[in-house]
């Protein structure tokens, strides 16, 4: 690499550029003339290739379509073809290009980029303008799929062509571009197409995000435009480059070599210091410098893209690295033939790996370099716009990497570009026809999303759930009838009061056993309160943390007590119904063979158990675990009643069976002695008819309304059976200890009689008194029998008289 003379190529070029330069005159002319020709020293000063097989294509060269048929002429000679700008993925293709190369990747990588580099900043609605040509269909073909691999969908999509009518269809794409709601526009166009399109959205003052293939994200044309800051930002990509070490400085201190001519030099330097006397173009200013020649500056560093050259600088170190292999060289000597075949060549350049500036570099089987892109983002610099590199595409990362902090977005917000705004987390895409343009929906309850725009909501783990529109799960909490809460403490404090009342009846009843009303029936008012106490005990194993033994007991002790309870009411009811058939002799006598307590408690107790027996084994209870219907994120643990209900049924069924007998059998006799059968009974039959209906709907407030249902059970046998007897008994306690207390009131002179009585006895005294009187009247004479009998007649019914007339005396005496 030296400076010099450029390629036939590059003088080809040149010479086009002077022919094209003394067609035009004018100022405007000029100044053009002047930037093409910064650029073609720039490019000139590097040996483009060290073999004369190796072919290059500069920019202008690859959208002119120069390097791909200049390929196809020299592919049959298997002529080593090393390009470093045209990325075409037909020239991947081995069995046609056999001896082609390139330091850049295919244009299929360059379509993954475009599409990565949109889904990163999340623009999924996107506009296409293409060149209705190889180039501009070549880049549509490989990025149209790329982009929907990432979910990116187009607004529209306008082919402009080439050729024919160019203007009027820019004109077109940009109506179609104004009207489209679409933020972000991907234009794969020539910089010729590019110009127009900005010219027509300056004029309507047009901003849009352009995303531009690598053939103008670098055009200084384009940079420089007036009224470019007005069409909004621009993102690019190009192949990736680097700074040729020393080229800027000889840049700055350009000349031709020692003893050398340069004609580009000496027309650049004419031209960019106003001394054209000497040129073919005259100049309107004088020389402001000595010796042109000598004179240099910076302009060569802004006007042009220095890093245009680095893959040439590469290419040429390939071809050098695949010779010096194929020579065996070392740094004394080369020990190979010189005098190869090309193909040789070819095989060396293709296994070759090298070095540059720190970066390792290598073809694939496809010739082609595996590199990546630079992605450029023009700022606002004055009226112009200048680009830098603010992040890759790297091939190998399937991804770019951007630094965010040098991308000066308005407000530091990356502007949307979408058919529908993004979907909040907490909410789930409900997508229409067109994947990208949906409706959000809350994430149902048990599901969440804790990201923007997903598609579906994440199922909840086990343990966890959601409301709807959460982002997050939480963990679930077990619902019971906690011994804290309120209602087991009610419930606690009536069973406590419940057990002690049948302590209490208990206590009376054993003292009280003498007692004509209790003497006879005192072991079956026993086996009722053992009942009633089994029955209280099932009412506590429904409160706590439930399990299956729990649930299992808790059904059975109610079960077999209150049946037990129940057996010993009928019992009464059947031994009433006799005793009121008396009038029947026939019937009684038949009816009477049926009245053995001990036999029916026990038969009809036996039968619930078996009952009992054979649902715990055949349909058992359990725990289950049911999402609450009134309380979010909690999860009912309640005991079940078996899976067909059949044994559940069957107990409370017979239960029910005998409360309605025994309500039938008091009902027929209606006295004193069956009123708390029918009371208590119709109390137990309205308490768990109201039951049935909750405890079909509301699964969850089951366990409370069958703890209810018992506790008004219970409590109306203890209330219609036991209070009763304990009224009783200490009122008959009461009146037998009042009449032995209380004196006898004096008898007072009857007015009506004429006859007065001494201080009333008690009743035994007065028995005693009348026995006296008897045995004295029996042994008196007959005359004095007759005159104490008068007076006993007279004393007699003068206090009877006396007491008759205190009964009808006021209250208030």
């Amino acid at each position: 690499m030296a400076p010099g003379g450029g390629s036939a190529g590059t003088r080809d070029l040149i010479a086009d550029l002077t022919y094209e330069q003394e067609q035009q005159h004018g100022a405007s002319q000029r100044v053009r003339r002047m930037s093409e020709l910064s650029e073609v020293v720039s490019m000139s000063v590097l040996v483009p290739c060290v073999a004369p097989t190796c072919v290059e294509a500069g920019a202008d060269e690859e959208l002119n379509g120069v390097t791909c048929t200049v390929k196809s002429k020299l592919k049959s000679k298997l002529s080593l073809q090393v390009a470093c700008t045209c990325s075409a993925t037909a020239l991947s293709d081995k069995l046609r290009y056999t001896s082609f190369f390139r330091v850049i990747p295919n244009n299929i990588y360059q379509g993954q980029a475009l599409a990565k580099l949109l889904r990163h900043f999340s623009w999924n609605w996107i506009g296409v303008v293409s060149l209705d040509d190889d180039y501009g269909r070549g880049l549509y073909e490989d990025f149209a799929p790329r982009a929907g691999e990432e979910g990116i969908c187009f607004s529209f999509s306008v082919m402009v062509s080439n050729y024919v009518n160019v203007r009027q269809r820019i004109r077109e794409a940009a109506d179609i571009i104004r009207n489209s709601n679409a933020s972000v526009v991907v234009l794969f166009l020539r910089i010729q197409q590019v110009e127009m399109l900005f010219e027509e959205m300056i004029k309507t003052n047009t901003s849009r995000i352009w995303v531009g293939s690598n053939t103008w994200p670098t055009a200084q044309s384009i940079m420089k435009m007036k009224g470019i800051n007005k069409v909004g930002e621009i993102l690019g990509t190009t192949f990736i480059t680097g700074k040729i070490p020393g080229f800027e400085e000889y840049l700055r201190n350009l000349r031709p070599s020692p003893g050398g001519r340069n004609d580009f030099i000496r027309e650049y330097k004419q031209m960019r210091f106003n001394c054209c006397q000497q040129s073919e173009h005259t100049c309107p200013l004088t020389c402001n410098v000595t010796d042109p020649q000598e004179a240099n500056d910076d302009y060569l560093l802004q006007a042009v893209d220095v890093t245009m050259a680095y893959n040439q600088r590469v290419a040429v170190y390939a071809v050098a690295h695949a010779i010096k292999n194929l020579l065996d060289c070392s740094d004394a000597a080369c020990t190979g033939d010189t005098n190869f075949m090309p193909y040789k060549l070819v095989d060396s350049l293709r296994k070759v790996n090298f070095t540059v500036d720190n970066k390792t570099y290598a073809f694939n089987e496809n010739g082609d370099f595996m590199t990546g892109y630079d992605i450029m983002m023009w700022k606002n610099s004055g009226d112009e716009k200048i680009s830098e590199v603010v992040g890759k595409f790297l091939i190998k990362k399937q991804d770019v990497e951007l630094d965010e902090h040098k991308i000066p977005w308005t407000n530091n917000t990356v502007p949307l570009s979408r058919c529908s705004e993004p979907c909040p987390p907490g909410t789930e895409m409900s997508i229409s026809n067109i994947s990208c343009c949906y409706t959000c929906t809350n994430c149902s309850e048990g599901y969440y999303s804790n990201e923007t725009d997903q598609l579906a909501c994440k199922e909840c783990p086990v343990g966890y759930s959601s409301l709807p529109g959460w982002t997050e799960c939480q963990k679930l909490k077990i619902w019971y009838l906690e011994w804290s809460a309120a209602y087991p403490i009610v419930v606690m404090i009536g069973t406590v009061i419940g057990v002690l009342l049948l302590v209490f009846s208990f206590t009376v009843y054993i003292l009280h056993r003498e007692n004509p009303s209790i003497k006879d029936t005192l072991v079956i008012f026993c086996l009722m309160k053992f009942g009633l106490m089994v029955s209280f005990g099932g009412v506590i194993l429904f409160l706590g943390d439930p399990n299956d033994p729990i649930c299992r007991a808790q059904q059975t002790m109610y079960g077999l007590g209150f049946t037990l309870c129940v057996s010993c009411i009928l019992v009464k009811a059947v031994h009433t119904f006799i005793a009121y058939m008396s009038f029947n002799p026939d019937r009684k006598r038949r009816l009477s063979k049926f009245d053995q307590p001990f036999v029916i408690i026990g038969l009809l107790t036996l039968t619930q158990a078996l009952i009992c027996i054979f649902w715990m084994v055949f349909d058992p209870v359990g725990v289950v675990e049911a999402p609450s219907q009134t309380q979010p994120l909690t999860l009912n643990r309640l005991c079940t009643q078996g899976s067909t209900y059949y044994g559940f049924g069957a107990m409370h069924v017979y239960i029910a069976l005998l409360a309605v007998l025994c309500f039938l059998l008091a009902f027929k006799v209606r006295d004193s002695e069956t009123e708390p059968i029918v009371f208590s009974m119709l109390i137990h039959l309205f308490a768990w008819f109201c039951f049935i209906p909750v405890f079909i709907t509301q699964n969850e407030l089951r366990p409370i309304v069958q703890i209810s249902a018992i506790m008004v059970s219970n409590y109306g046998v203890i209330f219609c059976h036991f209070a009763p007897k304990w009224f009783k008994i200490f009122s008959e306690k009461t009146e037998t200890k009042t009449a032995v207390k209380t004196p006898v009131d004096p008898l007072t002179d009857d007015h009506d009689s004429g006859m007065g009585c001494t201080v009333r006895s008690n009743e035994a005294v007065s028995m005693r008194s009348l026995s006296q009187n008897q045995s004295s009247f029996a042994e008196s004479e007959a005359s004095n029998w007759d005159i104490n009998s008068l007076q006993l007649s007279e004393v007699s019914f003068g206090s009877i008289r006396r007491r008759r007339s205190r009964r009808q005396r006021p209250k208030s005496l």
